[in-house]
């Protein structure tokens, strides 16, 4: 067996540690919501619909080093609102900050494709007054084509259900 020197030891050492070191500062990609997530981010850009004849504007930035998706929507007839996307282990969030003044905070199982629909379901929800306030319970997004996407909003008002359908078609 070759007797080893203090200096093959010292090369075995770098050798492992620069290894180490390099795995570590790899881009992190193992969970199962990156893709999907990444599928997200070409949203970003402008985007318009008509909603019951009103125009509504909506605009995604990624932002925070390219950690979060914002989505930025602006009737034309209401205050803007803003809803946050990222990962979290193997589930998306969106957080939605509606002009109704609640924050709720919805979740994807096992992310899919967002060309088959991105489903968020609410897990919680914040800012509310009394429990029969209007909030949003859900949102499935999903890009038809690279210039057309939909979203299905679900909500929840004085114990009633309902769905609002938005149809965007990306500005050029």
């Amino acid at each position: 067996m070759p007797k080893l020197t203090t200096k093959s030891l010292v090369l075995v050492y770098i050798v492992a540690t620069t290894a180490a070191v390099w795995a570590q500062n790899q881009p992190q990609e193992s969970n199962k919501s990156a893709p999907a997530f990444k599928q997200l981010t070409s949203l970003v850009g402008e985007w318009e619909a008509v909603q019951q004849g009103v125009p509504v504007k909506e605009t995604y930035t990624l932002t925070a080093n390219g950690s979060v998706l914002m989505s930025e929507t602006k009737p034309a007839d209401s205050q803007p609102m803003i809803t946050m996307f990222t990962v979290d282990g193997d589930q998306l969030i969106a957080t939605h900050y509606c002009v109704a003044g609640n924050q709720p905070q919805m979740i994807t199982g096992v992310p899919g494709d967002l060309e088959k629909g991105l489903t968020f379901s609410l897990e919680r929800v914040t800012g509310m007054k009394t429990p029969d306030d209007w909030h949003n319970t859900g949102v499935t997004l999903t890009l038809d084509d690279k210039d057309h996407m939909t979203q299905r909003w679900t909500y929840l008002y004085k114990g009633k259900t309902g769905t609002t359908v938005f149809h965007y078609t990306r500005k050029k």
